[in-house]
């Protein structure tokens, strides 16, 4: 926090030297346009007890539970040359998500990371540089808001991005269902649960991005970085293992109403391993399936499409489909090999609260029976494994959000989720998951 602060402090007295400058004779100093924001969040979720006849190290806890996480960022960004942002987000986290963030596929906090503690500690989430290449086309304002500096775009531009940050900063990004600090919060809603992108163990990795926008189409292309072990807290810092992206955008508007669709496609190239050759060992030593004992070096394809569109002035819809190969374990996200999501987003305009918003979504995920095989002979995913699986079924996740102001810069939002099946297992559940989240932001 004292460095946040001395870097907000920096920045203000640049721009106050800036402007004693420009009062003297010589030629003013040219010093770099700065811009700074802040957010922060408080989650806080319990479900009751729920039907569960056995459990194991992966499984949502059968008894009554609460957990809560928080978080507070900064974004400090500095516009270098023409067109050219850098941009740190130093961040504080605590807390813990529900079972140490286990049990469902689809989890119910986009806030729970996959590393839990007790006391704040600090991360830097995000340190990248952002080039724009205007190229030709009508001109639009861009406002200021979290990594982005006021300016102007153009209908036919080129954005490189390099560093630190989330591969969901540049891919799947729906309008309705994206941003679990303002709308949904299930992992297999804000993000097609099938996207296994390259992530650390907080959702972040250097790499590289390319955008290429040309009215009304884009296309994007990126090569992250992957863990150095499927869901670590470590990169590869040989860059040995990686993730090649790349998406098409197609964007229109109908009598006002703005639509898109968006078919995002990715390769995973690592050590990973095959569920056949995990199950094979464990019957061979007797011991429950060890997916880490039968890793080689291997790719994982999947591939997912997104289609927003604007129903009415208050109403937006979304809808997300996803396949993953289903042979390899996930490496970085969910143990979901297909995924199908569908949402509405409404604001509150049609009972009196045009600042209110309500939503609603449904999420169902599968999969493939080598991966059932090998949970049900005791193999551990990166959120499920109850032990064994010897009635599997379709995990459908179901969420309700109602968020409301709470001044300038604050909301409050109260949600409501239903797991039936949770970690595919049909002998659990279903269970019902209260949350209220708390949001700060300017």
């Amino acid at each position: 926090m004292i460095r946040a602060k001395t870097a907000v402090f920096a920045a203000l007295a640049a721009f106050a030297f800036s402007g004693a400058a420009k009062a003297q004779t010589a030629p003013p100093l040219q010093l770099p346009q700065l811009d700074a924001h802040w957010q922060t969040t408080f989650v806080d979720q319990f479900h009751p007890a729920f039907r569960s006849p056995y459990q194991g190290q992966n499984s949502l806890n059968h008894g009554a539970r609460g957990d809560e996480t928080f978080d507070a960022t900064l974004y400090l960004g500095a516009k270098l040359w023409p067109g050219a942002e850098a941009w740190i987000n130093p961040e504080l986290d605590q807390g813990f998500g529900l079972s140490n963030t286990l049990g469902l596929a689809g989890f119910p906090s986009g806030e729970a990371y996959k590393v839990g503690k007790a006391h704040l500690y600090y991360r830097t989430q995000r340190l990248f540089l952002r080039q724009t290449v205007n190229l030709s086309g009508a001109r639009h304002a861009v406002d200021p808001d979290l990594n982005v500096m006021a300016g102007q775009a153009a209908d036919h531009r080129l954005v490189f991005t390099v560093g630190k940050f989330s591969v969901a900063d540049v891919f799947d990004a729906s309008a309705v269902a994206h941003d679990p600090r303002n709308d949904f919060m299930n992992w297999s809603i804000v993000d097609a649960g099938t996207f296994d992108y390259a992530a650390d163990a907080w959702g972040y990795t250097p790499g590289a991005a390319v955008e290429l926008y040309w009215k009304p189409w884009a296309a994007r292309l990126a090569l992250m970085d992957l863990s150095n072990v499927p869901n670590s807290t470590r990169w590869d810092t040989h860059f040995g293992q990686m993730q090649l992206i790349a998406e098409l955008e197609r964007d229109w508007t109908v009598k006002d109403l703005a639509g898109s669709v968006r078919l995002t496609g990715y390769v995973s190239r690592g050590r990973m391993g095959k569920f056949s050759d995990a199950i094979a060992e464990a019957a061979l030593t007797h011991q429950p399936a060890n997916i880490a004992a039968v890793r080689r070096y291997a790719s994982r394809p999947g591939l997912s499409l997104l289609v927003d569109q604007q129903l009415t002035a208050d109403i937006a819809a979304f809808a997300r489909g996803g396949w993953a190969d289903p042979h390899y374990e996930s490496y970085e996200f969910a143990d979901i090999d297909r995924t199908l999501a569908v949402g509405v987003s409404v604001k509150g305009g049609a009972w009196g609260r045009a600042d209110h918003t309500l939503g609603a979504a449904l999420a169902i995920n599968h999969i493939g029976g080598a991966h059932q095989a090998f949970l049900n002979a005791g193999g551990l995913g990166i959120l499920v494994g109850d032990g064994k699986l010897p009635h599997p079924g379709d995990e459908r996740d179901l969420e309700l959000y109602y968020k409301v102001p709470a001044g300038k810069f604050a909301a409050v939002s109260f949600d409501y989720q239903l797991s039936d099946n949770p970690g595919y297992n049909r002998d659990r559940g279903p269970v019902s998951i209260l949350g209220l989240r708390l949001h700060f932001q300017r």
